[in-house]
């Protein structure tokens, strides 16, 4: 068995856990009874650790269940020039995937961070929904503007192209695959952290939404698809879908 099934192997299996935990917490959320549902605090000062972990342990895994698909093709294509240069010893493989995803969980940081701020601002309700059209419609356009800009396009070419990564990134080692992680993860954030935001303006559990937006990353991100067309397209769709709300809101 060579080491590029197993690396992927392991990767599928975190990523369909990841996607199986969030589909139970939505099931949870839309049949137990509001008495037994953990709620996040509506002020800031009332937020606990627990409250705090539980937040930042929804984002964590949401960020593996919907990046990790797409980073395969680049895990997949890091694990063959590791097999090239050193033989079968996956664990360079292991510490790229595992520095992608820490950038994710940094990030998941961040996020958790704003939401306990859009909570006691009264923009997110207790089931973590949005409470204010204004606030949806702007998280929406900047989202679409965003898919417009010269560091959406550059990330996105990073991400589109692995082989070109690896032939001017390469470095050697274990501490080499580590950073490279890095690199290509934090890369993949400026990609993709306007798409994520989009959750806090269509409900932050909401099961359907990351199902699209992962798919969004996936045809995006696609060496066959026209990046360029499809990301302005999708882009004019998120600023005429911000504008509606907006409109509705007045």
């Amino acid at each position: 068995m060579t080491s590029v099934p197993q690396i992927l192997r392991l990767l599928i299996l975190i990523t369909l856990s990841a996607w199986a935990f969030l589909i139970y917490q939505y099931w949870q959320m839309n049949t137990l009874p509001m008495s037994e549902m953990w709620m996040p605090p509506r002020l800031d000062w009332q937020w606990q650790l627990t409250d705090f972990t539980v937040v930042y342990t929804m984002w964590g895994v949401m960020m593996a269940a919907m990046m990790l698909p797409s980073a395969l093709p680049m895990i997949k294509a890091f694990n063959k020039s590791c097999q090239q240069r050193y033989g079968n010893d996956s664990s360079f493989s292991a510490l790229f995937s595992l520095a992608y995803l820490l950038v994710w969980l940094v990030f998941s940081v961040l996020l958790t961070l704003l939401q306990w701020q859009l909570h006691s601002l009264g923009l997110l309700s207790a089931m973590m929904e949005s409470s204010n059209a204004f606030f949806s419609a702007g998280v929406l356009i900047t989202a679409g503007i965003y898919q417009f800009t010269a560091l959406k396009n550059a990330c996105l070419q990073h991400c589109r192209s692995p082989f070109s990564f690896l032939l001017n990134s390469w470095q050697q080692g274990r501490q080499g695959a580590f950073n490279m992680g890095i690199i290509h993860g934090s890369t993949c954030l400026g990609c993709c952290w306007a798409q994520m935001l989009i959750m806090f303006a269509v409900g932050v559990m909401n099961i359907t939404a990351m199902v699209l937006i992962t798919l969004f990353i996936l045809i995006e991100k696609s060496r066959h698809a026209n990046e360029q067309l499809f990301s302005k397209v999708t882009g004019i769709i998120l600023c005429v879908w911000g504008g509606f709300i907006f409109l509705l809101g007045l």
